[in-house]
């Protein structure tokens, strides 16, 4: 083997990652990309809606040729009390421009593997099937990684590896995740044909709807989603883990109510669940973005990097996750001081994460989960 394997090496073929390893073999760098799971995509879990700025920054035009589902045409707000359930609708948001829908749906499978394709064609060389075990650290400095216990070595490594990033914590930079700074999320991919959910959600040919739910975890703090794709939803529930077992609750519990629940039952009646699926999302913010996010020879970015938004009202992380890895790419290819180079490329992503700080407080009380939805309902049904 040559002294040096890549140029970089590029650790989780999710968003974050394959937009790094696509810009740096784009800008002539030789670029690893490995990958625990089968294929791109294979394990990788969302709820399913994509900010289509975030791909335009990857590549412009880039969007129109994504393997995205449906055009998110209405926004719905459901607050659920036992089984009554009221919805504020916003129908017609804004375009991103060019033609372009400001969001869209996907799935990860199909969307992972198109875009890890894409990093391919680029000239990165994708590694299916590797476990990381940990990295190869000499004089300090990151040197590469071992994987399978083979050594490969780059000058520089970046760590797209996720909510529980063992290379982040290894290289000293986060330390592990916390009860009360993760949420727990499952859902279900249910299959329907296209035209069953035009009719049910009163849109045209891959036109959609994001539902986000509050009042459906049984007051623990929590909330739900429903996502249009072209012919299946994605239903699923988030909720606090350190929450749910005082409570007496199971995630996939919440999850089974909730499809039952006679505001969700009728848009899933006679869909097949064609997947399952669950996953941690990073729940605190600003204050979960580390310190430093770099250390001689290795960075850090995604969710690994805490570059995630759950706030109830929206939920924000495969933006966030493109934008953060064209910021890492841009880092690596500044051949300057890696966290000041780094920071500087990131400053729209940490602008956006500002902007929403403190939002973690508020929505750690306890009233919004049970008490709120229910006096609002018992408000709308005195009114009607």
């Amino acid at each position: 083997m040559s002294e040096q394997d890549a140029d970089a090496i590029v650790v989780g073929a999710g968003p974050a990652g394959v937009a790094c390893a696509y810009r740096l073999a784009r800008a002539g760098r030789s670029v690893i990309l490995v990958e625990r799971g089968t294929a791109p995509g294979s394990k990788n879990v969302s709820g399913g809606r994509l900010y289509t700025y975030a791909l335009e920054l990857v590549e412009e035009g880039l969007t129109a040729q994504a393997p995205w589902e449906r055009a998110v045409v209405r926004e719905q707000l459901v607050l659920m009390d036992g089984e009554r359930a009221m919805t504020v609708s916003l129908a017609g948001p804004d375009s991103g421009g060019a033609g372009i829908p400001s969001s869209v749906t996907v799935l990860r499978a199909r969307f992972d593997d198109w875009f890890a394709r894409r990093a391919e064609e680029a000239g990165a060389l994708l590694a299916t099937g590797v476990t990381v075990d940990s990295l190869l650290v000499e004089d300090g400095r990151v040197a590469g990684i071992v994987a399978d216990g083979e050594q490969m070595r780059a000058p520089v490594v970046v760590a797209a590896d996720g909510v529980t990033s063992g290379l982040a914590r290894q290289a000293g930079l986060v330390g592990p995740p916390s009860p009360r700074t993760v949420g727990v999320g499952a859902k279900r991919v249910i299959e329907l044909e296209p035209g069953v959910i035009d009719e049910r959600f009163g849109v045209g040919p891959r036109d959609g709807v994001a539902t986000l739910m509050v009042g459906c975890t049984g007051g623990v703090h929590g909330g739900g989603f429903l996502y249009t794709n072209r012919s299946s939803l994605s239903l699923g529930v988030v909720a606090a883990p350190a929450d749910l077992a005082p409570a007496g609750r199971t995630i996939h519990g919440l999850l089974a109510e909730l499809a039952e629940h006679p505001s969700i039952a009728p848009l899933v009646a006679g869909g097949e669940v064609v997947e399952y699926s669950a996953h941690l999302v990073r729940e605190d913010g600003l204050g979960g973005v580390p310190k430093r996010l770099t250390r001689d020879g290795f960075l850090v970015t995604g969710e690994a990097a805490g570059f995630v938004l759950n706030l109830g009202y929206t939920v924000r992380g495969m933006d966030l996750a493109l934008a953060s890895g064209v910021a890492a790419a841009q880092a690596v290819l500044t051949g300057r001081d890696l966290e000041t180079a780094y920071r500087t490329a990131l400053a729209t992503v940490l602008a956006t994460m500002r902007a929403t700080d403190g939002y973690r407080d508020l929505l750690h009380l306890d009233r919004l989960y049970a008490t709120y939805p229910r006096m609002a309902l018992d408000t709308a049904g005195s009114l009607f």
